[in-house]
């Protein structure tokens, strides 16, 4: 069976006016993930991600360590839902005031856990975002792509939504259960598939073991 790689962005800029770029950590939790392939010689014949500037600051940061490292090719079914435009809608339908995108970490995660529910289970829909179940589509669509196709390994740079939308539809999960496994991914995390034409398998999800290091404990950061 062929392997898929599945690894969300490095660390983002969290609370700031642009959310969409790398942290200083973020781009170290990057180049430390591009040596860990590099030591264990994982060789990548293949590699999509999405198109946002995360997405592909983490790809420059895995490849510092790997020369032969393919073009990505960047699919927009791999980007992320758009955490803003949902919670206005949200607060908008409640008649509820808007709020400070950039607030707490504690209080942003906790409003957001009740958006991505609405979401999921379509009581929350809205012009200004594809709903949930086409979201879902792109990100199947690029597995099944990927099925399609002769490559044996394969890297994917994406997001938390994308990554557990895919974790979720192999093990069966109903949507709101993927949105819990999106809320605890780790930047830089790694998730792997085995699949073929015919299956597909989870082999493992969430780990990062290229910061699995007494130094590195303060480096595993969720935004």
């Amino acid at each position: 069976m062929a392997e898929l790689y599945l690894v969300r962005h490095a660390q983002a800029a969290f609370g700031t006016d642009d959310y969409d770029r790398l942290t200083e950590l973020g781009h170290r939790q990057a180049r430390w993930l591009g040596e860990y392939f590099a030591e264990r010689e994982l060789a990548f014949d293949r590699v999509l991600s999405g198109t946002l500037r995360r997405h592909r600051e983490t790809l420059v940061g895995i490849a510092a360590a790997d020369s032969a490292l393919p073009l990505a090719e960047e699919l927009e079914g791999l980007n992320e839902y758009r955490a803003d435009a949902l919670i206005t809608a949200y607060q908008a339908a409640r008649g509820l005031p808007p709020v400070d995108h950039g607030a707490d970490r504690r209080t942003h995660f906790r409003l957001l856990r009740e958006v991505l529910y609405a979401w999921a289970d379509a009581s929350l829909q809205t012009d200004a975002h594809p709903a949930f179940e086409a979201f879902a589509a792109g990100a199947r669509a690029a597995l099944d792509q990927l099925r399609e196709g002769a490559a044996r390994r394969v890297l994917l740079v994406s997001s938390g939504g994308p990554i557990s939308t895919l974790v979720g539809a192999v093990l069966g999960l109903a949507p709101r259960m993927m949105m819990n496994l999106n809320l605890q991914t780790r930047n830089s995390a790694i998730s792997e598939l085995a699949f073929n034409a015919r299956a597909v398998h989870l082999v493992s999800f969430n780990t990062v073991p290229h910061l699995d290091q007494p130094e590195r404990r303060t480096a595993i950061t969720y935004s």
